[in-house]
């Protein structure tokens, strides 16, 4: 008799060391937090605590070096993580945004449609800030599954929390359904989110 898991989804994580980077990453978070009035604007209109640029700029590597610097490391760990997931493709990245969440803020359950891998990097961690959760894929089939062992393995489970951590980098599929959770701290959550098609 055997088990065999079928049907895996790959989560990578890497951890960038590099505090020049990240320090320089955090300053133009702020920057841009202050200058950019439409992503302000736009932040306050959709309730989001804090701010993010994810509807007004679309050129950030363009726009300042340390993304342009950060948009060549992204394409590199994407390029690993395709290769690990046996894909006849190089990624290609589409869109990149910041997000300085306040406390209490969360992210509601989503994907990112029009794309094939997806990520964040946190750039400055509070104590306090919520994890990124990742939902099961099969959950909406699931009709009738029993609850499972609160003990159970990761890859059994129905949503798997990872706690963030500065330098922490994440990619996944962009179909992988996630959310942020709360924030109980009282710090800014310094993150970038990026699309690769």
């Amino acid at each position: 008799m055997s088990v065999r898991s079928l049907f895996v989804t790959s989560l990578y994580e890497a951890a960038l060391d590099e505090a020049g980077l990240l320090d320089e990453l955090a300053h133009s978070i702020r920057v841009l937090a202050e200058d950019d009035e439409a992503g302000r604007q736009w932040s306050r209109e959709k309730g989001y605590k804090g701010y993010t640029s994810y509807a007004s700029l679309n050129d950030l590597p363009r726009r300042d070096p340390i993304f342009d610097d950060l948009k060549r490391l992204l394409t590199k760990h994407a390029a690993v993580f395709a290769k690990d997931l046996a894909w006849r493709v190089k990624p290609k990245l589409d869109s990149l945004w910041v997000n300085l969440l306040q406390g209490g803020g969360h992210h509601s359950a989503h994907i990112h449609p029009h794309s094939i891998l997806s990520g964040t990097l946190y750039v400055e961690v509070p104590k306090g800030s919520g994890a990124i959760r990742f939902e099961d894929p099969r959950l909406p089939m699931m009709m009738a599954a029993p609850m499972r062992d609160e003990d159970a393995p990761e890859e059994l489970r129905s949503f798997v929390d990872i706690a963030p951590r500065q330098g922490l980098l994440l990619l996944w599929e962009s179909w992988l359904r996630h959310e942020v959770r709360p924030t109980v701290g009282k710090g800014e959550r310094l993150s970038i989110s990026f699309n690769f098609a």
